[in-house]
């Protein structure tokens, strides 16, 4: 059944996380990011925060992310490296599949992102010696 999503009605359910990082709990997560709707493998999501984002890739397709409000630098890990893009409110990025990526919002952003799941999470400088390192330790037993 077709059911229109008012996304500004949605955010004001939520609460602003501040200083998003590492020690950002996954209950502090749910309080300021929802699901809008599912979609194909996934879903459309919503939120708002300041911080840094943990790295993350999405095996299974590509995701795009909207910045809705406020600013975030944006950091993709390619071959060659992290390479960065400011994104401002209006603006948009489509994250390749399989591509480490991550969010520095130090002021704040309010983001929208169709989103393939699953999603895989790192705390790292560079996530690709991590995701490496957890698939060797697995592969041993």
């Amino acid at each position: 059944m077709l059911k229109p999503i008012d996304i500004n009605a949605e955010l004001s359910k939520l609460t602003f996380l501040h200083n998003r990082g590492p020690n950002t709990t996954d209950e502090e997560k749910s309080r300021s990011f929802t699901t809008l709707s599912k979609y194909r493998d996934g879903g459309i999501f919503t939120g708002s925060f300041s911080g840094v984002s943990q790295w993350e890739r999405h095996e299974n397709g590509d995701e795009i992310v909207q910045v809705l409000d406020g600013a975030t630098t944006f950091t993709i890990m390619n071959d060659d490296g992290p390479q960065q893009f400011e994104l401002t409110k209006g603006m948009m990025v489509v994250v390749p599949q399989g591509h480490w990526h991550l969010f520095e919002a130090p002021v704040g952003v309010t983001i929208v992102t169709v989103t393939p799941q699953p999603t895989e999470h790192v705390h790292a400088d560079d996530p690709k010696s991590v995701a490496l390192y957890a698939r060797l330790k697995a592969a041993a037993g």
